[in-house]
């Protein structure tokens, strides 16, 4: 008995013994390769796992025969599931690829450095504004651009009139003129036709909204010298799009905006619609309008035609009428008299066509061709003068592009022509011009390894009036780990001179002088950029994205608008330069449904003029920006904000107040609508509270600087419709 016993216990043993099985693998992240530390991989149900080494490798022991389930997970990564089946043919270990689960998956693809990159790809550093963020951000101000933009680390929109809301954009401190603004790589905000243009752009057809800071001239041409912001229009989808939104106002504010987007076998269209309406508003009891009343409407059709899979052709066009008159409340609203007669009055016609051509070589080849043409007319009215003039301009560009798998070059040529005629209405001298650039520019981006990617560029640019511009510039980004990147860039910029900055804009262009051509050079520029960014995640819950960037531009050759003394106003060009420098740091900490954002920016403004340095007015030398988010995806959105403006130095001298200004935003979604509200600056920070707005007598009224909101306490709230 003995003797059959034991044989069969050793055979029982034995496959006891061969039913459990080893799997051996290497965990490493997918983008890098580099091996993950500290990596879980576990069988599905069962407590049997094992956590990978400082070589990547783990190994799980006592594995059953048959199908089995293993999960691998890591933090900050994605989770995988792979099911084996045991025995294990493979005796070498298996590698194991993980996806970095950042907090938002979807790639941002930018296009304003004329290469078709992911953000995290692109040398240039270019912050994207997309997505859920560009729908939360068009919640709050439906009606245009300006908060958007606005509430943006390191950017500032300044109110350039009390009573019309007349605005324009600073980046990094500098002056609203040295920002270009683009429609889809296209120049059609700039000069005259610049006026306005952040009170006039809807953003409900906007796919993308990209910001490149740092002199940029190299990519459009002249005028980016602070920076450009790249307006990335919406595209037809196989799926229709069909979006509605109506937004009402507690100042009495309208906007109801539509677009419509399909595409079909070989053609596809967008339509764009909006009208927006605003009513004379005046929180402080001044009897003057803190929002205007304005009556404003936009149509944006395209047309897209694919002619084969590799070539395609769209053409548009956009149109935007707007009446806006601020001012004497009482006049505004027909009780005027001699007292009560103050106003400002703002006419303007847009229109402007848009045409695109792409095909495919091959693989690796395109050619691309652009061109818009633009007109646009304004009237400003103030009592007892008038300023009125047209704008014509056009911008074509053809270009080339290669791409390998190691480089891609860019390569084009442009022409862009930009001329003014002034209505003569009572003026003695007239601030003509007409402007023709012409230029080429040449890209490379190359791919030195995986961790280094380096962009240079070199654009050659001849202006009719001013001469020939060399721009080289230079960008790099070295990638030192998957959590860890730093960009370093910069370049040269220059700017035409105008009359239409925002010092001009202020005082309704009345007795400005024409610039003297023969005695003025352009301005021109030389700026740097260094950015870290630095993202980890903390817990299985939650995410860290830090990045800061360091920053310093020099304009040469500033036009400083200055009075003669006899009531006239000349642009004249001092001896010396305006320089600004600083630091933009921004914290994005994700936790579960919630999210926190803080954005701190430093600038530091100064002019040197006559060997004297001053401080830049208008400029918060320090701002912060807070924004906390709660979001049950598909279902619930609620954000808090809070920003900070320190004290600003005014054109007369004096010093503004600090202050803060608080949001409360909430949005409940269901599959076809969603309903929102906003509580806007619900603390009423106005600055017709701390300060005043406005000396002399309310007939003839002379307007200080406007650093701090005039509207207060406003809220908006409505519906979105989705088909």
């Amino acid at each position: 008995m003995q003797k059959i016993i034991l044989p069969f216990v050793a055979l029982l043993y034995t496959s006891v013994c061969w039913g459990q099985n080893t799997f051996k693998a290497i965990l490493k992240d997918a983008s890098s390769k580099e091996v993950l530390i500290g990596a879980n991989a576990k069988l599905s149900g069962t407590s049997i796992g094992a956590s990978s080494n400082t070589e990547g490798f783990l190994e799980i022991r006592n594995i059953p025969d048959g199908k089995q389930v293993i999960v691998f997970t890591s933090i900050g990564y994605q989770e995988r599931t792979d099911t084996l089946v045991f025995p294990f043919q493979q005796t070498e270990p298996m590698e194991i690829l993980l996806t970095a689960a950042e907090e938002e998956m979807e790639e941002v693809v930018v296009t304003a450095t004329r290469s078709s990159r992911t953000i995290e790809d692109t040398p240039t550093r270019i912050e994207a504004i997309s997505g859920e963020e560009l729908e939360e951000k068009g919640n709050m101000k439906p009606g245009d651009i300006r908060m958007m933009l606005n509430e943006s680390t390191g950017i500032q929109t300044q109110q350039t009139s009390a009573t019309s809301y007349n605005s324009s954009i600073r980046i990094q401190g500098l002056d609203g003129k040295y920002t270009q603004i683009l429609r889809d790589g296209l120049p059609l905000y700039s000069g005259f036709s610049g006026g306005l243009s952040l009170l006039q752009i809807v953003p409900l057809d906007l796919k993308q909204v990209e910001v490149v800071k740092g002199a940029s001239s190299t990519l459009y041409g002249g005028g980016a010298i602070a920076g450009l912001v790249n307006l990335v229009s919406k595209v037809p989808t196989e799926n229709r799009e069909l979006n509605l939104m109506v937004n009402g106002t507690s100042a009495l504010g309208l906007d109801v905006s539509g677009f419509y987007a399909q595409k079909f076998n070989k053609v596809g269209t967008t339509v764009f619609a909006s009208y927006n309406l605003g009513t004379p508003y005046d929180p402080a009891k001044l009897g003057l309008t803190a929002i205007p009343k304005f009556n404003r409407v936009t149509i944006n059709p395209r047309l897209f035609v694919y002619i084969s899979d590799k070539t395609t052709f769209n053409i548009g066009f956009n149109s935007t009428i707007e009446n806006r008159i601020g001012g004497d409340i009482k006049y505004i609203k027909g009780e005027g008299d001699a007292t009560h007669s103050y106003f400002e009055e703002n006419n303007t016609n847009r229109f402007s066509t848009q045409i695109g051509f792409e095909h495919k070589i091959n693989e690796q080849s395109k050619l691309t061709f652009k061109n818009s043409l633009s007109h646009y007319n304004r009237t400003i009215k103030i009592p007892s003068f008038e300023f009125s003039g047209v704008q014509f301009s056009s911008f074509s560009e053809l270009s080339y592009s290669n791409k390998s798998s190691k480089s891609e070059w860019v390569t084009g040529l442009n022409l862009w022509t930009d001329q003014f005629t002034q209505k003569k209405i009572g003026i003695i001298e007239v601030v003509d011009y007409s402007h023709t650039t012409v230029g080429g520019f040449i890209q490379n981006t190359w791919n030195a390894s995986e961790q280094f990617i380096l962009e240079t560029g070199l654009r050659g640019d001849y202006q009719n009036k001013y001469g020939f511009f060399a721009l080289p510039r230079l960008s790099a980004l070295y990638k030192i780990s998957p959590k860890f990147s730093t960009r370093l860039g910069g370049g040269l910029g220059y700017k035409t001179p105008t009359v239409f900055t925002e010092d001009a804009e202020r005082i309704q262009f009345r007795n400005v002088l024409p610039i003297d051509v023969s005695k003025t050079k352009a301005e021109e520029s030389i700026g740097a950029n260094f950015d870290i960014n630095y993202k980890t995640p903390i817990s299985e819950e939650v995410f860290l994205t830090i990045n800061a960037l360091l920053f310093y531009t020099k304009v040469n050759n500033p036009l400083v608008l200055s009075s003669t003394g006899n009531g006239l106003y000349s642009f004249q060009q001092p001896k010396g330069n305006i320089d600004t420098k600083g630091i933009e740091t921004n914290v994005k900490l994700a936790f579960g449904d919630f999210k926190l954002f803080v954005g701190y920016t430093l600038a530091d403004v100064n002019q040197h003029y006559n060997a004297t340095k001053t401080v830049f007015p208008l400029v918060a030398k320090h701002r912060l920006n807070n924004v906390l988010m709660y979001e049950i995806e598909e279902k619930l959105k609620i954000g808090l904000e809070a920003y900070y403006f320190s004290p600003q130095k005014l054109n007369d001298g004096q010093t503004g107040k600090q202050y803060w200004i608080c949001g409360l935003m909430a949005e409940k979604l269901w599959e076809k609508f969603s309903i929102f509200i906003n509580f806007e600056n619900f603390l009423n920070t106005r600055q017709t509270r701390f300060d005043t707005i406005y000396t002399g007598s309310i007939s003839n009224p002379t307007f200080r600087d406007i650093y701090a909101p005039v509207d207060g306490f406003v809220t908006n709230g409505g519906i979105k419709i989705k088909l």
